[in-house]
């Protein structure tokens, strides 16, 4: 636990949360390397305490789209079959280790750049993705599309509950191939109500484990929450074509130096 908080974690909490209203990705892709790299936050706890901060914020967000009637509830339960028991595994074998030593942190550090660098792809291909996989989609059945959800969830589970990145924009660019024909807001809103649940038992799981700093939460929280507003605000006037790629070519210089 950190007897004071620097101001700079509610700096860089409003910073994150700016990027995330304005784009809907940004979170743990974000806040958790920022907290690794910058502050020399363990990477575990970087992790924990960022998937409760992401349950936070974006439990907000599941209010709005709900409310907008942009959330397929269906496709939310059919994530969760199989991210929450993925989640509950991984979070048992991870008690099997000292996820506080150091060879648990170079290796959450080693999971959280390929995340990064994946969600990076995600977001600069994610059309070409979609354009790509577009015909073999089409002909998939309904019934195996539901179970292909299921798969999908249970690796997103497994993704995030290691290195807290990958609800976001993996998410959506999943959910964009396997249902091509939900309009995006749709897409976007039930990958964010999904998240919820996720991020939630995955930082409790983290909680458990010893890998939640309450004080650092709180401090993220507190910027994040402004940043999010004004960013929603203004993200009719910032052209998305120029946000994703500055995005992107973060994601990849932090992701490239966590893993090398």
């Amino acid at each position: 636990m950190l007897a004071m908080v620097d101001p700079l974690y509610t700096l860089s909490g409003f910073f994150v949360g700016l990027l995330v209203g304005q784009t809907g990705v940004g979170g743990g892709a974000l806040m958790t390397p920022i907290l690794v790299l910058l502050f020399g936050v363990h990477p575990a706890t970087a992790v924990g305490t960022d998937l409760l901060y992401a349950s936070a914020t974006k439990t907000v967000g599941t209010l709005v789209h709900g409310l907008n009637n942009t959330v397929s509830w269906r496709l939310v339960l059919r994530l969760g079959y199989g991210s929450m028991p993925a989640t509950v595994l991984t979070l048992l074998v991870m008690s099997r280790f000292n996820i506080a030593g150091t060879q648990a942190a170079g290796f959450i550090s080693s999971v959280l750049g390929v995340m990064l660098l994946l969600t990076s792809l995600s977001l600069i291909f994610r059309r070409q993705f979609v354009t790509f996989a577009g015909a073999w989609i089409n002909r998939v059945k309904p019934h195996r599309t539901a179970q292909l959800t299921v798969v999908m969830g249970a690796v997103l589970g497994v993704m995030v509950t290691m290195s807290s990145v990958g609800a976001g924009a993996i998410g959506v660019t999943v959910l964009l191939l396997l249902y091509p024909r939900l309009p995006m807001a749709i897409i976007v809103g039930s990958d964010i109500a999904h998240a919820v649940p996720l991020t939630l038992v995955a930082g409790v799981g983290h909680w458990f484990l010893g890998s939640v700093d309450w004080s650092l939460l709180a401090a993220l929280l507190t910027g994040s929450v402004p940043g999010i507003i004004l960013g929603s605000y203004i993200s009719a006037r910032v052209p998305d074509a120029v946000l994703r790629p500055i995005l992107a070519g973060t994601l990849v210089l932090v992701g490239g130096r966590l893993v090398f």
